[in-house]
């Protein structure tokens, strides 16, 4: 028998949850010998050149409350703005670190190695800068970001210039706040909602 179709009720939309950490991150779920070490750990090994440097904050949510279940990674050059597996990138840099928030503060932190520069085709170059991608549950599609840096120049950034409303551009921009250590929040909406990119 064939079921009227205006009987039938729309199944719930899911959301990403928890679950997001205990397939990427089992260690820090608790599921500690998934892997001998969890996969993007740290971006760079000892010995890697260049500064080394902590980004700390948090991902934000409309009420203002940081998400204790953020899970980020990251990618980014070595300090001469060499990414790996270009001619002459540092071998102490992956580039990559996979990070999550704090379970009980939602505060993350980001140890790693200044990048630099980022040469572009044509001539000019990027201004230094990390990519960031975030999931949490709620999120159903993960949000990508920059990373760029107060005492730096940024004016030349590609990026940044297309920015339209100016006063955004600084939602990208993370703030020193001593020597190799920078604040930045990632802050999903109302007035200072920082920019997401579409790629």
């Amino acid at each position: 028998m064939v079921q009227k179709l205006d009987t039938l009720l729309e199944t719930p939309s899911q959301t990403a949850g928890p679950y997001v950490h205990i397939g990427c991150m089992p260690t820090y779920a608790g599921n500690a010998g998934a892997y001998d070490t969890e996969i993007g750990a740290s971006p760079i090994r000892e010995g890697a050149r260049g500064e080394i440097i902590e980004i700390t904050g948090a991902v934000i949510d409309g009420t203002g409350w940081a998400l204790r279940d953020a899970m980020l990674e990251s990618w980014q050059p070595d300090a001469a703005g060499v990414f790996p597996g270009q001619a002459g990138a540092d071998p102490k840099v992956s580039g990559y670190c996979r990070f999550a928030a704090d379970a009980e503060s939602g505060k993350f932190t980001l140890r790693t190695v200044k990048p630099g520069p980022v040469p572009m085709r044509g001539g000019g170059r990027q201004a230094p800068h990390i990519s960031v991608w975030l999931v949490a549950r709620g999120i159903n599609v993960g949000l990508q970001t920059r990373i760029y840096f107060e005492d730096e120049d940024n004016t030349g950034d590609p990026l940044l210039n297309r920015i339209e409303q100016r006063p955004r551009a600084e939602t990208l921009i993370a703030k020193k706040t001593g020597d190799g250590q920078y604040t930045f929040n990632v802050v999903l909406q109302g007035d200072s909602e920082t920019v997401f990119l579409d790629i």
